[in-house]
């Protein structure tokens, strides 16, 4: 079940650079975009937890829920929805690609978890394999507003890390709450701060707003990325740890170069295709010591079940 809710993730998250791109190309204000996106796919999976009594509103009045929003939805998507005005969708997914990086780090730092070396080797790794993926296709004009496009993504990747490693515990403290509801909590203020934020520092025209790309990019974000994709983000999270769930970040320029190739006829270099090999063996570095529990697991259970027979 893990494997599958994974992979999911993967394909769901690696189509959401573009339409992101898609949406703010269209005209749509990036930061009321994100933030009626995340207030509606909360509001609507909160909702769904209330009437099926799996969660009560109440849950909104912890202060946690407030951090959690601050971290992995305010901080990382105002940075990105911004900074694809100016980058294009595969620029941003590489920078974005830092993220478990920064996740070992700061579990380092901050919640004192020793970092092994195959950890870090299967981040630079995975790094090393997106630079590589999408090298032959980068076309970059190097300006001011360029770079303090990239600088955005990176901050918010700063907080993406930061709001990983602060769930793993609040998802500890609130174990008989459901993932889908705190989840939800949490795009609920994430999405009001962005639309906050839009609120001073934006004009909104509806014109813009109900371009037919525009519409169609947020139904997609806030059905598929957000009320999906976070979702299972967080459940993965629950059931594994921070870092695992995050290496979707290496998965997502791979589907972009799978998805040109077979729709749009785009050509696919000997250096992309080292690139996307590069980037499955970063994945598994990463997670080899939780490969080797499970392998360890699984034999254990298998000689358990034929001692009982």
């Amino acid at each position: 079940m893990i494997l599958i809710n994974y992979l999911i993730m993967c394909l769901v998250f690696g189509t959401t650079f573009l339409a992101i791109k898609i949406g703010i190309d269209a005209g749509a204000p990036p930061f009321f975009s994100a933030g009626l996106r995340f207030l509606l796919a909360g509001s609507i999976l909160m909702l769904y937890m209330v009437v099926r009594r799996k969660a009560r509103f109440s849950l909104l009045l912890h202060k946690e829920m407030l951090l959690t929003g601050a971290g992995l939805t305010f901080g990382v998507f105002a940075t990105l929805y911004w900074a694809e005005q100016y980058l294009s969708s595969g620029i941003a997914a590489i920078l974005s690609a830092t993220a478990p990086l920064m996740i070992l780090l700061l579990q380092t730092v901050i919640a004192r978890q020793r970092l092994s070396l195959s950890s870090l080797a299967g981040c630079l790794t995975g790094t090393v394999g997106v630079v590589l993926l999408l090298l032959p296709g980068l076309t970059v004009t190097y300006s001011r507003i360029w770079v303090l496009g990239c600088a955005a993504v990176l901050l918010g990747q700063v907080f993406y890390s930061a709001g990983a490693v602060y769930s793993r515990r609040v998802v500890q403290r609130f174990q008989d709450t459901s993932p889908i509801a705190l989840n939800a909590a949490q795009m609920m203020y994430g999405g009001g701060m962005l639309l906050v934020l839009s609120l001073f520092t934006e004009e909104i025209h509806m014109g813009a707003v109900l371009a037919p790309n525009a519409i169609l990019s947020l139904l997609y974000l806030i059905i598929a990325g957000s009320m999906t994709g976070h979702t299972i983000f967080y459940w993965l999270i629950a059931k594994t740890n921070p870092v695992f769930p995050s290496t979707w970040l290496y998965i997502s320029p791979l589907i972009a170069l799978c998805l040109g190739a077979v729709l749009y006829d785009e050509p696919v270099s000997v250096l992309s295709v080292v690139g996307g090999i590069t980037i499955i063996i970063g994945i598994v570095v990463v997670n080899l010591n939780n490969l080797r529990s499970f392998v360890f697991k699984s034999k254990h259970a298998g000689k358990e079940i034929r001692k009982t027979i």
